[in-house]
């Protein structure tokens, strides 16, 4: 025993055994304890946030918060070991506020408590956005599908804003207050610098301001068309129909023209079928006639579908079809146009009649 108390109350480095043990303690303690701590943190926020919430469950905030507040409790222990030591006068060390090793560990020590503070923060924001997408997919209402993600951006970009100036004030000690006066005095510059986040920025507003189209609806934006997944703070991502994904800068999604495919009430069809000379006239009115009637009956198009015979093309006799597929979707759309060609090959064939394809005819001459 005597032992151990000389050991602790010695100095090494100009720090006494004790304050090693403490500092040695501390480590050894949150490296146990870090995941008990955070688990239980992790519940005691749940419990005002989302207590009465079911559409996630704590199983995913518990998957979104350990880590990160693990992380804070880490750095809080490590803080307090730390504390109780010092370095050696005989080192001659630069203070705190002058550069040298002082200022740069506890610069840096503070930088990352910041970030691990703020990364608690827009972990919660996270879990906040799970729940409002959850719920808004519940509704009818397509805009909140849009908007959510969109205010999500905002309130991630505030907190890291206001963690930057935090981390200029505290760690870097810039005068934050003269900061943003001078900002204000140099913000038309930066206005002209960022001009096109900014165009981008206002374009974002205005679609949720006009609403031309929202999660969901398929629109034609220059020679992009899909569906829209995702309204953002700078851009647009559209899923095409080849499942790739497209991101269009919200400038261009206002000033561009746009054709929202998915408020049409209907879908037309147009094109032409040709038809080989030889069919005669009697054939291709019962053609025409039998594809009418199957277009008018069909469950998926309306009654102003069109069926006309009207060229004498180079190789063929050309029959306009043109009708309208009641519904707005894409995959309506193709399953229609797909069952009506097969009933179009059924009739042609039925009158004994063929499609034509691009021929030429030679005629030979003997001379006697």
């Amino acid at each position: 025993m005597p032992t151990i108390k000389l050991l602790l109350d010695a100095e090494y480095f100009g720090n006494s055994g004790v304050n090693y043990l403490i500092f040695i303690i501390s480590i050894v303690l949150g490296l146990a304890l870090k995941g008990l701590i955070s688990r239980y943190l992790s519940h005691s926020i749940y419990k005002v946030i989302g207590k009465k919430e079911n559409h996630v469950g704590i199983e995913k905030f518990d998957a979104l918060l350990t880590k990160p507040i693990a992380f804070l409790v880490m750095l809080s222990i490590l803080y307090f070991g730390a504390s109780h030591l010092s370095f050696p006068q005989d080192w001659n060390l630069a203070d705190e506020n002058e550069i040298g090793l002082k200022m740069l560990l506890s610069r840096g020590f503070s930088l990352i408590y910041i970030y691990s503070i703020f990364k608690v923060f827009l972990k919660i924001v996270e879990y906040i956005g799970l729940i409002l997408r959850k719920r808004a997919e519940e509704t009818e209402n397509k805009m909140d599908d849009q908007l959510i993600p969109f205010v999500m951006e905002i309130i991630k970009f505030v907190i890291y804003v206001f963690a930057g100036f935090i981390i200029l004030g505290k760690v870097l000690g810039i005068n934050v207050t003269a900061l943003i006066t001078g900002l204000g005095i140099g913000g038309i510059a930066l206005a002209m610098a960022s001009k096109e986040s900014l165009e981008n920025l206002l374009g974002s507003f205005t679609i949720f301001l006009d609403r031309p189209f929202t999660v969901g609806d398929i629109v034609k934006v220059g020679t992009v068309t899909g569906v829209v997944e995702k309204v953002g703070f700078r851009s647009t991502r559209i899923k095409t129909f080849d499942r790739s994904i497209v991101t269009v800068p919200n400038k261009k999604m206002v000033d561009a023209e746009l054709d929202n495919l998915g408020l049409r009430p209907v879908r037309r069809v147009k094109f032409h079928i040709g038809l080989t000379y030889s069919t005669s006239t009697d054939q291709i009115k019962e053609i025409v006639k039998e594809i009418q009637e199957m277009i008018n009956i069909h469950p998926k198009t309306n009654d102003d579908g069109k069926v006309r015979f009207q060229e004498f093309g180079a190789s063929s006799l050309d029959i306009l079809i043109l009708y309208y597929v009641d519904s707005p979707k894409w995959e309506d759309l193709i399953n229609a146009k797909e069952d009506i060609n097969y009933k179009i090959m059924d009739i042609v064939k039925k009158h004994n009649s063929d499609f034509a394809f691009p021929s030429t005819s030679v005629y030979l001459q003997q001379n006697t």
